[in-house]
């Protein structure tokens, strides 16, 4: 492979990368691996519209004073993702504060920051955060072009069907289909010839159809096990009487009760419950859920003794049960990533295994059709390049 095929197959990558990113960032509803703020409470760390590199917060490990992180807010941008500094830690939680204002969140309405609410941190550099100039005013005007072009399709079609994330997936899917069909209506035109040139045969290796594939598998496996998952919020209130509702408690009392976990997919799935914010119980932590089953932990929740509005945190990790359960639950133990990462490298090794079986190392061709024209033309280019 030469200098130039290799810098470019290392630009496509980066840029299948960044699109993939960006794309599970929007399904799951925090930034994976890029982000991007929108206002300027980051300056000048973050100008509106930039972006930064994303860690997974149980991959980044407890948050830290100085650390710049991105928390589903309560009370700020009408409760959705914010992007502030932790300035400080007290018993109920992390204060933090945007660069650019003159006050903590704290001191507004935004109650102290739960480790459950943490959903990623930005990646620092010598306790400076690496920031992706633009990212952000970028991703904003094309997210913009293809909704314009959805509402005006969905206009002009009268169905619904086409807004929303599952009409850019139809879009696509249509936009894929006609260029095919334009290919081949130009390909096999009147007065074409319809004969094959072997000398046009390119091969694609086996290696990479493998690892397409591959590709295709783990995504979708990772996204079965992380998009399910997810932090629950209960809002608790300390009352002075006993309700029949269980999140309305007597101070300084508890209330049990039924927490479901539902599993929508044909693999048998494992999932682990932990309190996320104190004043949480459950029991068990541990749930095997069979084929589209449920199962069914006791969730504890406590009030305070001072009455009031609270807020409790329960936070769930899922599986798919590809490996012995006391071997995930090992590796849970270690890291709560590591059993995804487990699962994933299984399921890529079955893939390799099955593409070296049925491939045997033989190139993947494709033909393509040319009409005696193109030959022709082809022809006399080459000879003037000569």
């Amino acid at each position: 492979m030469t200098p130039r095929r290799a810098l470019t197959l290392t630009g496509e990558a980066a840029v299948v990368l960044v699109v993939v990113a960006l794309a599970a960032g929007q399904v799951l509803g925090y930034p994976v691996l890029l982000g991007y703020v929108e206002t300027g409470s980051m300056s000048p760390t973050m100008e509106p519209g930039d972006g930064f590199v994303s860690v997974p917060a149980p991959l980044a490990g407890d948050a830290e004073e100085g650390d710049v992180v991105v928390f589903r807010a309560q009370e700020l941008h009408g409760g959705g993702l914010t992007t502030h500094r932790v300035v400080g830690e007290t018993d109920r939680g992390f204060v933090t504060r945007g660069d650019a204002n003159p006050f903590t969140d704290q001191d507004g309405d935004e109650p102290p920051v739960k480790r459950g609410q943490i959903v990623a941190h930005a990646l620092q550099v010598n306790g400076e955060a690496v920031v992706i100039p633009s990212l952000g005013t970028g991703v904003t005007a094309i997210q913009d072009a293809f909704s314009n072009a959805q509402r005006r399709l969905a206009a002009a079609t009268g169905s619904r069907s086409l807004l929303g994330t599952q009409g850019l997936t139809y879009i696509l899917f249509g936009l894929s289909v006609l260029l095919y069909v334009v290919d081949l209506l130009l390909d096999d035109g009147p007065g074409r010839d319809r004969s094959r040139s072997r000398d046009r045969e390119s091969g694609v290796s086996p290696g990479l159809v493998v690892a397409a594939l591959a590709a295709v598998l783990v995504v979708s496996a990772t996204a079965a096990m992380v998009v399910p998952a997810s932090t629950e919020q209960f809002g608790v209130v300390s009352a002075e009487f006993s309700s029949e509702n269980p999140t309305v408690i007597r101070q300084g009392a508890s209330s049990t009760f039924d927490y479901g976990v539902a599993n929508g997919g044909f693999v048998p799935v494992v999932s682990y419950l932990e309190p996320a914010s104190e004043g949480v119980a459950v029991e068990p932590n541990r749930l095997r859920v069979g084929s589209r089953g449920e199962a069914t932990a006791r969730l504890t929740l406590s009030a305070p003794d001072d009455t009031g509005y609270y807020r409790r945190y329960v936070t769930e990790h899922r599986y798919l049960l590809l490996l012995p359960a006391p071997l995930l639950d090992a590796l849970y133990e270690l890291h709560p990533w590591l059993p995804i990462v487990a699962v994933d490298s299984v399921l890529a090794s079955v893939v390799a295994v099955l593409g070296l079986v049925f491939l045997r190392g033989r190139r993947v061709r494709v033909r393509r059709r040319e009409s005696r024209h193109g030959r022709s033309l082809a022809g006399r280019l080459r000879r003037l390049l000569r």
